[in-house]
């Protein structure tokens, strides 16, 4: 039984059927990738049109809130970088209480048939979703009998010796392995934020800072260190280091996000800046003094300004 086109929809009433993917799609990782890649060119050969049904939030902050991650990409960020994989319609459900009480078949039903007119499914090889995540490849492929549409499974990616998930680049961001995390990723690991007013420290140690707020919601920051990063300004795109965590040396400093821009003077307070995280370099640890610790962010900046230089391209 195909649906009945007085259901509401996301979709144009042009759109007569779809291939589909389903899932929460934390990080948009390489493994999400071949998913994408794969509906979209499922569906230029169907004719049909590519859609991703994801979520507004991790299914976990509803249902076991006590063991929600942090979030590898925040709803904007997510939008973000699906905008440029290329799916014809992205669908944000709000997960609600009521969402996550649905069976795995109400869930294909009413949301899959019935409002995304879904011809063909297709799903990574460790999906579950529906309560309790008890839809599996299986109860899946015995809907897709029933209702007539497709199901197909895309095998899993691997990178850094083991497959691509959400879990394990968690796992690496929130060690420090940040480029471990970047090939797993397809991109360098970044956050986001405004540069707000510090205290001036690193101006008067020579090194000025743009200070960042830590980001609103539930966004994983990598653990703290100091890190050769990538800063995306309004105009340009710079190459900085960043301190990330407590600053020891000063009793009574709280943490702080702190970028150094290499080479570069101009006043950016209110900008928002988006940081990708290259390398980390060392541990933050406390100086006995400021002029020890001028001294190690000097052999900072060359250790930084090195690791540039030997990862340069000709594009650069």
């Amino acid at each position: 039984m195909r649906p009945d086109s007085a259901v509401s929809t996301g979709l144009p009433p042009d759109v007569e059927g779809t291939v589909v993917t389903v899932g929460t799609f934390d990080g948009v990782h390489l493994g999400h990738a071949a998913v994408l890649d794969e509906i979209g060119e499922r569906a230029r050969r169907r004719g049909l049109h590519s859609v991703l049904v994801t979520f507004d939030r991790h299914p976990l902050t509803v249902v076991r809130p006590g063991l929600a991650p942090a979030l590898l990409t925040t709803p904007d960020e997510k939008k973000e970088i699906l905008a440029q994989r290329g799916p014809d319609y992205v669908a944000f459900l709000p997960f609600t209480r009521r969402l996550s009480r649905l069976s795995p078949e109400a869930f294909v039903r009413r949301i899959l048939v019935d409002r995304f007119r879904v011809r063909e499914l297709v799903i990574g090889y460790d999906h579950g979703f529906g309560r309790s995540r008890s839809g599996d490849i299986g109860l899946l492929s015995r809907l897709g009998r029933e209702l007539d549409f497709e199901v197909d499974v895309v095998n899993a990616v691997e990178a850094e010796g083991r497959p691509v998930s959400s879990t394990a680049i968690r796992d690496l961001v929130g060690e420090g392995k940040v480029e471990a995390a970047s090939r797993m990723l397809g991109r360098p690991y970044s956050f986001r934020g405004p540069v707000i007013h510090g205290l001036g420290r690193g101006h008067d140690l020579g090194f000025p800072t743009a200070n960042i707020p830590a980001p609103a919601g539930n966004k994983l920051l990598p653990c703290q260190g100091i890190y050769a990063v990538r800063a995306s300004l309004r105009t340009e795109i710079r190459d900085g280091l960043l301190h990330l965590g407590p600053r020891p040396t000063f009793a009574g400093s709280p943490p702080s996000i702190e970028l150094y821009i290499l080479d570069f003077d101009r006043l950016i307070y209110g900008e928002t800046v988006r940081v990708e995280f290259l390398k980390r370099l060392r541990d933050v640890r406390p100086f006995d003094s400021a002029e020890a610790l001028i001294e190690q962010m000097r052999l900072d900046e060359r250790s930084a300004r090195d690791w540039f230089e030997s990862h340069r391209t000709p594009a650069d």
